[in-house]
């Protein structure tokens, strides 16, 4: 049996009630900020990535793009014309796998395949940069990194070194999708002026 001065006793204490204000308020306080904080759908985080992929890699300077022994067109007497550069990527993954923000996201692994669009220059015959590359999100503007082979390691090898297991065989097969290839086609027509 519990006394009545016990339970007086502890009623009247202003340091639980205080203790119980703050507990009540902790809790509350807690639940609105789970509740208000955003919570992004992969597919759009996943489209958000594409967005800023292809940003990044399109306002590069073409002279900046030149990977595997490919140069940008020059113009008259050795001057840079000024092409579009007009790019289709890829995503295979991002770390950190949880983020569900883009500004969450630390590293994108993906590819890109990028025409150099000079005017009334189809498709077929535009310079083009290709292959996995892996972006850098923590810079401003973010950092792109390339696979290449050197004169000592092979394309493959050095695609292992570069990527996450879990991604080297996409890497190694995968290209574009063909919605995005269909797109890319699409926006270089655009700007070559076909």
């Amino acid at each position: 049996m519990i006394s009545r001065v016990r339970v007086s006793g502890w009623c009247r204490s202003g340091f639980v009630w205080i203790e119980v204000c703050l507990l009540a308020a902790s809790i509350g306080v807690a639940a609105l900020v789970t509740s208000t904080t955003p919570r992004a759908d992969p597919a759009v985080l996943r489209q958000e990535i594409l967005a800023r992929m292809r940003t990044t890699l399109e306002q590069a300077d073409p002279t900046h793009h030149g990977h595997a022994g490919h140069a940008a067109p020059q113009g008259p007497a050795g001057e840079q014309a000024a092409q579009a550069v007009v790019c289709g990527v890829h995503v295979y993954g991002y770390e950190p796998t949880g983020a569900t923000t883009l500004a969450d996201v630390r590293t994108v692994y993906g590819f890109h395949l990028c025409g150099v669009a000079e005017q009334k220059r189809h498709w077929d015959g535009a310079v083009k940069l290709v292959g996995p590359l892996i972006v850098d999100m923590t810079t401003r503007p973010p950092g792109v990194e390339v696979v290449e082979a050197t004169a000592d390691v092979r394309f493959v090898d050095r695609l292992r070194e570069m990527f996450p297991d879990k991604y080297e065989d996409l890497a190694l097969r995968e290209a574009l999708p063909a919605s995005e290839m269909a797109d890319l086609r699409r926006r270089y027509d655009a700007a070559a002026g076909l």
